[in-house]
């Protein structure tokens, strides 16, 4: 029996009510809501929200909201490893017990029911206690980095790899901020979802973060191409 959490808290500053905010004709939520149903992976689909606006936008998209989190996992410090430990205390005190337990995330707009399915199976043949998450490539080598120091001037991080060939570099990746899986006592006693974790690689177009006006503006101009190439497909 699997389990899929959406982390969902009504308190975005930045971008008031982004959780439910309208991205191309629909609630974000909804969007990913949808996209997770249609994967047909998870015999429970929970939203977890201390906010009754997210709770019935959720539950008008197909969702469930078993309860509503508590305010001290809904501030800015709460992280979310607690909340998804929260729902999984909350199913063990009712008897209820999941083989897999994944956190999607509201904005996670461009995720496809597919990769969760091939993410959800990479966890499977694993048979060890880690994570499969989401993950894409830099855009440009990270050896080659710089910083800034305190007269404004660059300091590259590495500079004995300057005049090493690209092709020579490790490639380095980074958390997409999509998706989570493991087993629910991995997301018990595993603090560092990072460590020793499965990687599931994403195309780099399929990641984005909306955090400001300007990344969901990015986010819907990437939508609308999308959608530009899609209808020109033909079958």
């Amino acid at each position: 029996m699997k389990l899929l959490v959406i982390p969902a808290r009504g308190g975005s500053k930045r971008i008031p009510k982004k959780n439910i905010k309208i991205f191309r004709g629909k609630p974000i939520i909804e969007r990913v809501i949808n996209e997770a149903l249609s994967s047909n992976l998870f015999e429970k689909l929970i939203v977890s929200t201390d906010s009754k606006e997210i709770a019935k936008v959720s539950l008008d998209a197909g969702a469930e909201v078993p309860f509503l989190r508590p305010n001290e996992l809904a501030d800015d410090y709460a992280s979310t490893s607690e909340v998804i430990i929260h729902a999984i205390n909350w199913y063990k005190q009712k008897g209820i017990f999941f083989s897999s337990v994944c956190c999607l995330y509201p904005t996670a707009v461009f995720i496809k029911s597919q990769d969760l399915i091939k993410a959800s199976n990479e966890l499977e043949k694993s048979k060890k206690e880690i994570f499969v998450f989401s993950a894409i490539a830099f855009n440009s080598s990270i050896q080659r980095a710089f910083y800034l120091d305190n007269n404004g001037y660059t300091k590259m991080f590495n500079p004995e790899l300057y005049k090493k060939r690209t092709q020579d570099l490790v490639n380095a990746y980074h958390d997409a901020g999509q998706f989570y899986l493991a087993s629910p006592s991995t997301w018990l006693i595993k603090s560092d979802i990072l460590h020793k974790s499965k990687p599931y690689i994403l195309p780099k177009w399929s990641a984005q973060d909306i955090d400001n006006q300007e990344d969901w503006e990015l986010a819907e101009f990437i939508f609308d191409s999308i959608a530009k190439k899609d209808s020109k497909k033909t079958y």
